[in-house]
């Protein structure tokens, strides 16, 4: 297996997911093995297939994110990490995916986005970290509010959801905020 990074939290495991190792896995496991690794149900198998047959990556653009393991039961519980990573450009969108209902509202993911944002900032040498929630996304809004990201506007009927097309709100994190606001 490739090697992979690990980050320890209070609660969390965070494990590196990368391209290399999403196309290891889908070239040498079953499918059962695969939805056991990821913590998925057959929507999560299929979202990570069309990764691997379609891409993730392109000469410029790539994703590098952590799967999120409940310390206590070893379970995968979600996902956090950046796609449309640019790594010529320094910047990164963030995205996370709480999976279990059960670990929600608990601040797993409070958790999990300082862990993967110091990573980001100090590993990745990220300069610009962007999120895209959806206007009425409270709980996103208060997450990405708690680590200093500005909101920068509304990006107009952004994202196609259940076939409408819907605003994303912009918000961003600097390096230099990200740092004052850990001092």
């Amino acid at each position: 297996m490739i090697n992979q990074i690990q980050i320890e939290t209070p609660r969390l495991i965070l494990k590196s997911i990368t391209p290399k190792l999403i196309h290891e896995l889908f070239n040498t496991k079953t499918k059962e093995e695969i939805k056991s690794y990821f913590g998925f149900d057959d929507n999560g198998f299929e979202h990570y297939r069309d990764m691997h047959e379609k891409g993730m990556e392109t000469h410029r653009i790539s994703i590098f994110l952590f799967l999120l393991v409940d310390r206590q039961t070893n379970l995968p519980i979600g996902e956090c990490g950046f796609h449309t990573w640019a790594a010529s450009h320094n910047r990164a969108e963030v995205f996370y995916n709480m999976r279990d209902e059960n670990a929600k509202r608990k601040g797993l993911m409070t958790e999990a986005l300082e862990a993967v944002l110091k990573f980001g900032f100090t590993e990745l040498k990220l300069h610009r970290v962007e999120a895209l929630i959806a206007d009425g996304n409270e709980p996103s809004k208060r997450l990405l509010l708690r680590y200093g990201f500005s909101k920068e506007g509304t990006m107009r009927e952004d994202y196609v959801v259940n076939g409408i097309n819907e605003d994303s709100d912009c918000y961003s994190l600097l390096k230099w905020e990200w740092e004052k606001n850990q001092a």
